[in-house]
């Protein structure tokens, strides 16, 4: 856990959420599914003047209305709550009841016309004989409002099939000018500017795309009773711009490490000209090499403070005006040099920066690492003045790194562990964004399987919560993140055992086409050579092992 002395920006408390529900009413047309969405009050406190579902505040009444409806066996109290509170906001902002009769049929307009939508809703319904629909109403999704917001819900995002034979009514004061709407064109709509949406909308939106139908929906909701996301949405500046995230997203874990009270504070544009600052003992300088290898640029790190000097990760290419970046930003005041292994766009910077530190106090820093093996290719070519042995511990003033040997991506690869904050500087080990090409012989799939292993327990047994890798933002829940990375290995891996059996006198070139039919063709040469290291270890493993 970050130290909070380390925090950039003083913290404050978020504001206390409330309890909520929206429903999303869909049908199906001839073109797909179509959502019913209206537009809400120009005077009202959250969100004027958007498009959204209906939906509001649960209340008491909600909690004590069980008896008054239909529910799934697999339908907890709480859920129960929540339909019963997404049925009521339904009928009284539209003049939906999703309710059924004494007869088990769906409620009707004529039912509709003999309720009052300004009097207490299961009251009525009980009245009448009627009992409500909770039973057809399913979780799809888990919004709390951002934590920057001065009103906050939390609110589960429910989904129900419109009652055929009713009609929306808006009622013209929360609620304005119902409108069936296919996801897509909303959201074409709102990218024109006239069909204005918030950030939860458009990302609901965007994950109904693919359903074919409403059937479909419901049957993804009715597997668990659980939602199919959840999401607390972070904010931050992008090319000026105020840009929100979802957890899965890549720049979530960085404004979570900046920022984790959610003030929009922190930019996310990529800089080579100035360091971004991520703790007060943190910042990262991304080398001007960006490219399909390297994404926006290899990141260097460094650890310390003016009182302490610097312990600097990965120096980058031995680009001079990168490197004299980097010393002016430090005033010079390099402890250490430590490089995560010997690839070209890490380790060269190493020894010209050393010679810029030459006339520092105690003299130039000692470059540490591991030294390249004899695998290793000509460009790759690495011996530190110190080699790191695997759990050593760098130690400058208040600052920890403990060193981790990890091989996979390279021979000599290593991360390190800032222990006090909860930090893990990956390397190409972990990468946000994509994952690391492992290229054998100097790589290994075993090696690198095995690191992710290892990498997974130290985050459990010193905290580690994120991961700052040398290519793209940093990364949160970092042991789910590893998880997750080993997980789509181990299904690439799968794919390739498909592809050698579907074609056992296939070539590389074969194999690649079936295994990574889901990348770009034009990054199939690059997966080639992770495709070789799946197949040196399934060839490895004893027979029936693969």
């Amino acid at each position: 856990m970050v130290r909070p002395h380390q925090l950039l920006h003083s913290q404050r408390e978020p504001a206390t959420t409330r309890p909520a529900a929206t429903v999303l009413l869909l049908r199906d047309s001839p073109l797909g599914i179509e959502v019913l969405m209206t537009r809400r009050s120009l005077t009202a406190s959250f969100a004027p003047g958007a498009y959204v579902f209906p939906g509001g505040g649960i209340d008491a009444l909600d909690a004590a209305s069980h008896s008054q409806a239909l529910r799934r066996p697999t339908q907890s109290d709480l859920r129960l709550t929540q339909a019963i509170a997404a049925i009521r906001e339904s009928f009284e902002e539209l003049g939906i009841l999703l309710a059924y009769r004494a007869d088990q049929s769906m409620a009707n307009a004529q039912d509709i016309d003999h309720l009052d939508r300004s009097q207490p809703f299961t009251a009525q319904c009980a009245a009448r004989g009627m009992k409500l629909a909770a039973d057809q109403v399913f979780v799809l999704a888990h919004w709390i409002t951002d934590r920057d917001l001065p009103k906050r819900f939390d609110v589960p995002f429910l989904v129900a099939r419109m009652p055929e034979g009713q009609l929306p009514v808006a009622d013209e004061s929360e609620q304005f000018e119902p409108v069936w709407v296919r996801p897509d064109d909303a959201l074409q709509r709102h990218e024109a500017g006239d069909f204005f949406i918030i950030f939860p909308t458009i990302r609901t939106l965007q994950r109904l795309k693919p359903f074919a139908n409403v059937q479909a929906v419901l049957e993804a909701c009715a597997v668990n009773d659980e939602p199919l996301w959840t999401s607390c949405p972070r904010a931050g500046f992008l090319a000026g711009k105020e840009e929100r995230y979802m957890e899965h997203e890549s720049p979530y874990g960085e404004l979570a490490l900046t920022s984790p009270d959610g003030q929009i504070v922190h930019h996310l544009d990529w800089q080579s000209h100035h360091p971004v600052s991520l703790l007060k003992n943190v910042q990262r300088l991304t080398a001007p090499n960006p490219g399909v290898m390297t994404g926006p640029g290899t990141n260097t790190y460094w650890v310390g403070d003016p009182h302490s000097g610097y312990i600097v990760i990965d120096p980058g290419p031995a680009d001079p005006d990168h490197l004299e970046k980097i010393w002016r930003a430090t005033g010079g005041q390099i402890r250490m040099i430590v490089c995560t292994h010997s690839h070209p766009d890490h380790s060269p910077g190493a020894k010209p920066l050393q010679a810029l530190c030459t006339e520092q106090v105690g003299g130039a820093p000692p470059i540490l690492g591991l030294s390249s093996a004899s695998t290793a290719n000509a460009q790759s070519q690495f011996k530190p003045d110190r080699e790191l042995a695997h759990g050593e511990i760098l130690k400058l003033a208040e600052h920890s790194l403990k060193v981790l040997h990890t091989p996979g991506h390279a021979a000599n690869h290593l991360c390190l562990a800032l222990l006090e904050d909860g930090l893990l500087f990956t390397g190409d080990h972990v990468l946000n964004g994509s994952t690391t090409v492992v290229n054998p012989p100097d790589g290994s799939m075993n090696d690198y399987l095995d690191s992710l292993d290892l990498l997974a327990h130290e985050c459990q047994v010193h905290q580690l919560e994120f991961i700052l890798p040398a290519h793209g933002y940093v990364l949160g829940f970092a042991q789910q993140a590893i998880a997750q990375l080993k997980a789509h290995r181990l299904k690439r891996e799968a794919k390739v055992v498909a592809a050698m059996r579907a074609l056992p006198h296939g070539t590389s070139e074969e194999w690649v086409a079936h295994a990574y039919d889901d990348v770009p063709e034009r990054l199939w040469p690059v997966a080639a050579r992770s495709l070789q290291a799946h197949v040196d270890r399934i060839q490895s493993m004893p027979p029936g092992n693969n």
